[in-house]
This record gives structure tokens, C-alpha cells and sequence, in this order.
């Protein structure tokens, strides 16, 4: 049997280890699904949106425990973790008011005498292969629409954070879901492909990146089961020269180092007109330069250790090979010299084309700024990369950032603000950031059957058209 050690990225001990799951225990969960499937698909709807307000009531009663555990295993700081949690609960409370509508059947125009409608039903057990990242958030963003729309849900959780992948399930365990309803998985990702084999798995979802986005849609399509992929983001923070500088600067260096720079949605490449690059380089640096870099346990850091050493060793190297192709490094820029896998926020400039800091994902907290000439270049190196999650446009002309969001390629533009997730509305991107969208209806409705019925008491005898 395998073990899972939990290594403290703040101070690089082992703080906890946990067996995995065996072949004999991963089966027992698999039937337990099955057999739960059938009775919470006809679970009246507004049980199950009850079930999900309390769910949401554990994890605000919780949030000092689970926020702990999230720091523990993955180095975010405490006051974000607890931010997570809350967040959690949140999106808990809004499914449980907005599920029932959101999954009233849609109606369609038909003959008189009849009715069309599509209704949507539940596919059954759902496999969730999940990050460390947000360890807390990417589950329940997840989790709350697919388990109130009537599915099951497995979750295989990142490998450094499986406290917080069973403290996931005794969440909705106290908060009174029946026995399989969820369960957490801790196994290895080699069993991932046979889990998703499995005929009783009849869906799954990933957020991760590209190469393991493209081996579970090629398992799952090769089993011909639905999936949902939230992948990588090289997001563009675009800077047009009537921008607010100030606001954009200050929001940018949150935008680009929150979470230790370790986000999907992270800001990572600041393209900047040139009217206006000197100064927001200036304003930038230093409100980057002014972020707590520190314990993250205290509730004054900013910005704790990356999740993992081989992470920042990764990073570092990205961006020694920048430098090395000619990028400039105008703070930060090497490990910092203490206890733990700590990395400095760094602003790398003149960053050259072809260089990991301009095609590559820098999960960490480095943001390469371009100098642009105009709108037209902007928008066009906003759109210079693989990726297609998220974008953030500054301007104080509505009407102009109105027509220029139209042209950028990605799941999700946000105009004076940073790239966020919210349940309220869709989330999800384009190109090699995946297919399908989390949040609001659309996540609930992506893993179910969009049934049509259609009614008629008169019943039409002429031989139909295909």
C-alpha cells in the first residue's frame, strides 16, 4: 500500500502521511456510488438543495480548521484560505437557491396539441480529478452543482493536499448526504485511466494542465463519456493609455501574485501601451515590491511559499532561461535565502519572443510586462498565446473596452478588474485552456442528460422525416 506524506512548504517537513486507498476499497466506493446514484437521482430537488445550504453552514463552522489544513499542506496564507472556504460556502448557497430554476425544463415551440420540452437529468457518477492550487474551491465549484443536479461524485485529489481532500467529504458527510454520495479517492493518478474505464464512471472533470487534460479526454473518449477541462492560462493584462495606472498597477500585482502567483487565472502577462509603460512599470514594481512576503500562517502575509520545491525549482528555471534570452529582471528574480520553497514576486521586462517567460505558464509569482505601440498591437499580443482562460482590459472608456473585449480570445474578459471565478456566472476557456464551462447554469446543466420529451394527445400517422 502507497502512502501520501504531506511535506509543509514553509518549512520542508513532513507534517502528516496517509495510506491510500487499495484496489478492494476504490471498488466498494465504486459500488457505493452505483447503488447511492439510484436513490439520490429521485431525491426531490429541494432536498438536495437543503442538504447543500447545510453543507455550506459546515463549512462556515469549520472555516478556521480547513483553512489550516489548506495552509499546512499548500502554503496559502491563512487570511486567503479562510477567504476560500468562505467562498465555498458561498457558492453552497447560491446553488442551493438557483439549482430548481436553473434546471426547470426549457420549452420549445411545437404543434398545436402538443408540447416539446427538454429536461435535465442526471448522468450518474462523475469523476473530478482535482489541484492543490485552491484546494478547497476547484472541488466545490464542482461539487455543488453536480451533486444538487442528482449525480454522484468521486474526487481524486493533487497528492500533497489529501487532508483537504478528506476533510472535503466530511463536509457533505456532516452535513448529512447519504453514504456514497462523495466520496475522496486517495490513489495514485496511474489509476486514473482505470477508474475512468469503469462503466459505472459515466463522466469527468479536470482542472489541471495540458497533458493531463488531453490523457483524461482521450480515456474518456475513448469510453465515450462526457468531459469538462479547465486547463492552464498565460491570462494577458492589457493597459491602454487612458487607464486608471494607479488602480491597474495595484490590482495588478494582486492580480499577478495572490495565491502565490499559483492561480489558472493569474495575471501573467502584463502588455502595456507605450504612452504610459514607463510610469505603470514604476507604479507596478512597487507595489509588487511591497507585498508581505512571510510565515503563512500570520494573517499580515501576502504571499507564503510555492506549494512544492520541485514547483519553485521549475519556476526558477523558466525564468533563468528568460534572463538568459535576454529579459531584464527589474525586482526579484531568485529563491529567497530561508527555511522553505519561498520565491520572491518578480517583474521580468523587455522579455524576449520564444522565451518560457513568453510562451510557457509561469505557475509562480513572475509577470513579464510588454511594451506595445497602440491598441491594435495590444490586443494582438493579448492573443499571442496557446492559452484562452481569462483576460483583464484597463481603460476608462466602457464603450472602447466594450468593443475591444469582443476581439480577445478567451473563456472570460473582465474590464478594471482581475480574472475571478463566481458562481453567478459561467467559467471556462478556450483553445489549450479546455472546453465546457463551470458556474451558473451552464456548470450545473453540463453533466446531465438534456432529455426531449415531447406530448400529444392527437397522434401524427404520416411516416416522419428523419
Amino acid at each position: 500500500m502507497g502512502r501520501m506524506d504531506v511535506i509543509n512548504p514553509a518549512t520542508g517537513e513532513r507534517v502528516d502521511s496517509y495510506d491510500e486507498h487499495t484496489q478492494s476499497e476504490v471498488e466498494t466506493a465504486l459500488e457505493d456510488a452505483t447503488s447511492a446514484f439510484e436513490e439520490w437521482r429521485r431525491r426531490p430537488l429541494r432536498e438536495r438543495e437543503d442538504l447543500l445550504a447545510a453543507a455550506g453552514d459546515v463549512l462556515r463552522e469549520n472555516k478556521g480548521e480547513y483553512a489550516e489544513t489548506m495552509t499546512e499542506e499548500m502554503g496559502k496564507p491563512i487570511e486567503q484560505a479562510v477567504s476560500e472556504v468562505e467562498k465555498c460556502a458561498w457558492a453552497c448557497d447560491h446553488y442551493a437557491e438557483h439549482a430548481s430554476s436553473y434546471l426547470e425544463a426549457d420549452h420549445h415551440p411545437s404543434p398545436p396539441g402538443t408540447t416539446a420540452k427538454t429536461v435535465y437529468e442526471p448522468l450518474g457518477p462523475v469523476l473530478a480529478v482535482m489541484p492543490w492550487n485552491f484546494p478547497f474551491w476547484q472541488v466545490f465549484r464542482f461539487a455543488a452543482p453536480y451533486l444538487t443536479a442528482g449525480n454522484v461524485g468521486f474526487l481524486k485529489h493533487a497528492s500533497n493536499v489529501p487532508g483537504c481532500a478528506l476533510a472535503i467529504e466530511e463536509v457533505f458527510r456532516e452535513a448529512g448526504y447519504p453514504e456514497g454520495v462523495f466520496r475522496s479517492l486517495l490513489i495514485s493518478s496511474d489509476e486514473i485511466e482505470d477508474l475512468l474505464g469503469d462503466e459505472r464512471v459515466r463522466a469527468a472533470t479536470l482542472t489541471g494542465s495540458g497533458g493531463a487534460g488531453r490523457a483524461i479526454a482521450s480515456t474518456a473518449g475513448e469510453n465515450l463519456k462526457k468531459t469538462v477541462l479547465e486547463l492552464g492560462g498565460s491570462d494577458p493584462y492589457v493597459v491602454l493609455d487612458d487607464a486608471d495606472l494607479e488602480a491597474a498597477a495595484t490590482t495588478g500585482a494582486w492580480a499577478r501574485n495572490q495565491n502565490g502567483g499559483q492561480s489558472c487565472i493569474a495575471a501573467k502577462r502584463f502588455v502595456v501601451v507605450d504612452e504610459v509603460y514607463d510610469e505603470f512599470v514604476d507604479r507596478f514594481v512597487d507595489a509588487v515590491d511591497s507585498l508581505a512576503v512571510g510565515d503563512p500562517m500570520d494573517e499580515e502575509t501576502d504571499m507564503g511559499p510555492q506549494a512544492r520545491q520541485d514547483l519553485l525549482d521549475e519556476l526558477h528555471e523558466q525564468v533563468e532561461a528568460s534572463v538568459e534570452a535576454g529579459a531584464t529582471v527589474e525586482t526579484g528574480g531568485e529563491p529567497l535565502d530561508r527555511e522553505g520553497a519561498y520565491y520572491p514576486p518578480t517583474v521580468l521586462t523587455d522579455v524576449p519572443e520564444g522565451s518560457p517567460a513568453d510562451t510557457e505558464e509561469l505557475f509562480g509569482p513572475v509577470a513579464a510586462v510588454y511594451r506595445v505601440g497602440g491598441e491594435s498591437e495590444a490586443i494582438e499580443k493579448a492573443n499571442d498565446t496557446e492559452f484562452g482562460l481569462g483576460a483583464s482590459l484597463w481603460t476608462t472608456d466602457l464603450d472602447r473596452a466594450e468593443r475591444l473585449a469582443t476581439e480577445v480570445e478567451a473563456g472570460c474578459v473582465y474590464v478594471n478588474e482581475l480574472v475571478k471565478s463566481d458562481p453567478r456566472v459561467p467559467f471556462g476557456g478556450i483553445k489549450e485552456s479546455g472546453y465546457g464551462r463551470e458556474l451558473s447554469a451552464d456548470g450545473i446543466k453540463e453533466f446531465t442528460n438534456r432529455k426531449t420529451v415531447w406530448l400529444t394527445d392527437e397522434p401524427d400517422t404520416d411516416v416522419p422525416v428523419e
